[in-house]
């Protein structure tokens, strides 16, 4: 399997890093993550510096939902890129976050992010707008199974998938050429026979409606947000910060590349997660 190195941090100016800890002091901040707080760990994303030149489209779900030859090569593409996937671990940031969160500063995490990090990092209180990866939920009967025990099956029925992963993809899967997709075969719900699905929220579906009132509740009770790696190009972000702009709560913008909203923003600074964060909460753990 060819991978690619990790992302190199890019440092924030001093000044900016002071001016997100002067910001944000004595309040009770809510963090909006995307996929960019996860770029460090080696999970690539969708609109990011490195990866808009060379996009491709996601996975599209009601695409899932009516076509068996797209489930069959999203699961293919999953057997392949779920190692890597599964192998991440947290880097700088999602630590700095954890720990802004034990020393009280943060309030809670909303997470467009599918990879469990936060968690595995030690934040406590977080809400998974998109799902999680971690969990395949069956649409007919509503079972769940664990993704590390679907990979078993996937390798049982297909033992000679063994062809050569070009890129790890940001939803977990694999660039993969449509003409080893043939035989592969798809495993179905152990309870019922049915239609399997990771439990994310594929583009062109909704966020639940108790997972985004659980978020506004959250951003309710704070008095500032910090959006961390997200360029807000999708609504089920991007409205978190309309809201905050309406409550006249400061925010703070902290992303590499374009980003939607920053006109509503009290400071924005261009650089990596993994270099302001442990320097932010390092600021504000002293003060």
């Amino acid at each position: 399997m060819s991978q690619s190195p990790l992302t190199s941090p890019v440092p924030g100016a001093a000044e900016d890093v002071e001016a997100l800890a002067s910001l944000l002091r004595g309040r009770r901040t809510v963090v909006l993550t995307g996929a960019g707080c996860s770029t460090e760990s080696g999970i690539p994303d969708y609109r990011g510096p490195g990866t808009r030149a060379r996009a491709r489209n996601p996975i599209q779900h009601r695409e899932f939902l009516q076509r068996p030859e797209v489930r069959a090569r999203y699961w293919a593409r999953s057997l392949l890129g779920w190692p890597r996937f599964a192998a991440a671990r947290p880097n700088a940031a999602h630590q700095a976050l954890a720990a802004l969160e034990q020393g009280g500063h943060v309030r809670g995490l909303i997470t467009q992010n599918v990879d469990r990090l936060h968690h595995a990092a030690g934040s406590s209180r977080i809400i998974e707008l998109h799902g999680a990866l971690a969990r395949v939920r069956c649409l007919d009967c509503g079972a769940q199974e664990a993704r590390v025990d679907l990979q078993e099956r996937l390798l049982s029925l297909n033992p000679d998938f063994t062809h050569q992963v070009l890129e790890l993809r940001p939803d977990g899967d694999a660039e993969l050429s449509s003409e080893v997709l043939q035989s592969f075969r798809v495993p179905a719900c152990l309870r019922c026979g049915g239609t399997l699905k990771p439990d994310v929220v594929f583009f062109g579906d909704n966020v639940p409606a108790p997972t985004v009132a659980d978020a506004f509740g959250l951003l309710e009770e704070g008095d500032a947000l910090l959006v961390v790696g997200s360029s807000l190009a999708i609504y089920s972000g991007y409205r978190f910060l309309v809201r905050a702009s309406e409550r006249q709560v400061p925010i703070a913008i902290l992303n590499l590349g374009e980003c939607r909203g920053v006109e509503l923003a009290d400071l924005c600074i261009e650089a990596s997660a993994g270099d302001v964060l442990p320097r932010l909460a390092s600021r504000l753990t002293r003060a």
